[in-house]
């Protein structure tokens, strides 16, 4: 069951929406985490970015906000490997990411994101960004 709520500025909310928060900065991960917990939202954060398959399998999420700059293993190969399979295709990938070029968004693209929110963000420009697919 999906619930909905109207928060201060008039816009619903979703109420239970499952994101994962995918960053190896345990930093950036508490500061979504609160973010989209004060909205509503069920945040799951993952600092290692070769176990995201694993933990998209296990909690399911809504929508996935990934970091681009990970070391083993960056946001564009993680994207890229989502849109090509099959399980995963269809979730919602928001690159969250202090790569802020034209060529970089670009790239993001072409490896299959469905966003794009630049570091450092605003609490608006993340939940503007997450309320598009979840």
């Amino acid at each position: 069951m999906h619930l909905c709520s109207v928060d201060k500025y008039g816009e619903s909310t979703a109420v239970h929406k499952k994101v994962l928060i995918v960053d190896d900065s345990p930093a950036e991960v508490k500061l979504m985490l609160g973010l989209l917990e004060r909205e509503g939202y069920w945040p799951v954060g993952l600092n290692d970015p070769t176990r995201v398959e694993e933990t998209i399998a296990i909690e399911h999420p809504n929508v996935i906000l990934l970091d681009v700059v990970m070391p083993n293993r960056n946001g564009f190969q993680v994207c890229r490997d989502l849109k090509g399979s099959d399980d995963f295709k269809t979730i919602p990938v928001i690159l969250v990411t202090s790569k802020d070029t034209a060529s970089d968004k670009y790239w993001g693209q072409q490896q299959g994101a469905d966003g794009y929110v630049t570091k450092p963000f605003t609490r608006e420009e993340l939940l503007r960004a997450v309320r598009r697919f979840a």
